[in-house]
């Protein structure tokens, strides 16, 4: 008795106090980006969130990642994307019942779905994981950092496309309660917001996001494409075609009418999937981990890039040492986002304590219930309870900051994404305490 006793509270303090460490990263960035004290500016904290963005971030991703990785551990590692699709679709449906229990405004119904669904599968487990992995009690094994890092970004490119494509289009602002502006006067307005510095929170995981902009970013693309197969008036919404540049031109031009062949659902399909920013995954992080995927199952690039006696060792070693602060800048920016406080939402109180319930709560334990089925179909790695502990965290993450990103980026809940992404991650720290110390004590019966 009194060994399993020692054994929990061995399993309690490995679990809270890397998160410990991390709240306090927090607190120091909060601290030092609060308005009152100001003591580092707005502006230090966006560039510290563009270098994690363009080189820590990718510098980790590439060293860890391509250092562990092979084609074979490529194949025995297939559950881990996989899980994040299986998290996602868990997730959505649990903010569908969230919505229609409490009701949000109904031009919230999707936003509500999406803040449940698409958790944080990037920056924080990654600092998550380097906290753990830096306790000398953890049960992980000497390979740690790297090998939970390496599941970590192997699943990373999964979410990246969900948000860039279906996250995206699900943020588009509804045609019911849009206001028909001009469309010169909305471009003028959209430029002199850019002009105007943007909160942290919109920025932090896509630096230069208003350059990204479109000229249908804030329209509703989607229901004016498909508005004549609703059956809407023409007259209302016009139809929509593309040129050779993407931009939209009048129906009667030649080429629009030689495309009258081609089947009217097939042609508004095609213009809404040219219209999609699928561009924007190759991402630093998303190349960084292509590339190491490419080099980790090339085994003549691999014996090039890594290990003490490969030709590139000093360029993977200073690589690594830019790695190494990652976690700090990730929970100091965490902190400037949270120093800037939430803003009012039109959401409603219940449905933003649904939406904390069910994303922090409810599908952290729907998930080890996926997690314990895989293992006893056996669709998991026998060994290595790193494995089993990053597919955990997948459930337990709070939403993607990206989504703030892709919110301002649509012109969609701004304000309400913005204060459930800040509500999620103050309570998270109470949810990752609690499923951790439940995750340690789980893992160390397998």
């Amino acid at each position: 008795m009194a060994s399993k006793t020692e054994q929990g509270n061995e399993n309690w303090l490995s679990a809270v106090m890397p998160l410990m460490k991390l709240l306090t990263l927090t607190v120091i960035g909060l601290i030092l980006a609060h308005p009152k004290t100001q003591l580092v500016p707005r502006a230090t904290f966006k560039l510290l969130s563009k270098l994690v963005f363009a080189l820590f971030l990718p510098c980790l991703i590439f060293v860890q990642l391509g250092e562990s990785i092979t084609l074979e551990e490529a194949l025995r590692w297939w559950f881990v994307p996989v899980n994040v699709l299986i998290s996602t679709m868990i997730g959505c449906v649990l903010g569908y019942v969230v919505a229609i229990i409490f009701r949000p405004p109904p031009q919230f119904f999707r936003l509500t779905v999406i803040m449940t669904g698409f958790g944080n599968t990037g920056n924080l487990p990654i600092a998550i994981i380097g906290s753990v992995c830096d306790s000398p009690n953890h049960p992980f094994g000497p390979n740690c950092s790297r090998t939970g890092i390496a599941y970590v970004s192997f699943a990373q490119w999964v979410a990246v496309i969900l948000v860039y494509t279906l996250v995206y289009h699900m943020m588009e602002p509804p045609m019911v309660y849009c206001e028909i502006v001009d469309e010169e006067n909305e471009i003028a307005e959209e430029r002199a917001i850019s002009n105007i510095s943007r909160p942290l929170l919109q920025e932090a995981e896509w630096p230069g996001m208003q350059e990204k902009e479109i000229v249908h970013s804030k329209t509703p693309f989607i229901a004016r494409v498909f508005a004549s197969i609703s059956g809407s008036s023409q007259n209302t919404f016009p139809d929509i075609h593309l040129n050779e540049e993407g931009g939209v031109r009048a129906p009667s031009s030649p080429r629009s009418i030689s495309c009258l062949a081609e089947p009217r659902v097939v042609r508004r399909m095609r213009i809404v999937a040219e219209e999609t920013p699928i561009r924007h995954i190759l991402q630093p992080p998303t190349i960084a981990s292509l590339l190491a995927i490419i080099v980790g199952m090339v085994p003549a690039f691999r014996d090039f890039a890594f290990g003490s006696d490969a030709p590139l060792s000093f360029f993977t070693d200073s690589l690594q040492i830019l790695a190494g602060a990652v976690v700090p800048s990730v929970m100091l920016v965490l902190g400037g986002i949270l120093a800037e406080g939430p803003n009012d939402s039109s959401l409603g109180i219940r449905t933003t304590v649904g939406i904390i319930i069910a994303r922090l709560l409810i599908l952290p334990f729907i998930g080890i219930g996926v997690v314990a089925l895989a293992d006893k179909l056996h669709l998991l790695l026998e060994e290595g309870q790193m494995y089993r502990f990053v597919l955990l965290l997948q459930y337990t993450m709070p939403s993607a900051i990206l989504l703030g990103a892709i919110a301002s980026l649509r012109g969609y809940a701004v304000k309400e994404a913005s204060a459930l992404l800040f509500w999620q991650h103050i309570l998270a720290m109470l949810s990752l305490s609690i499923y951790i110390v439940i995750y340690f004590n789980l893992l160390s019966y397998v």
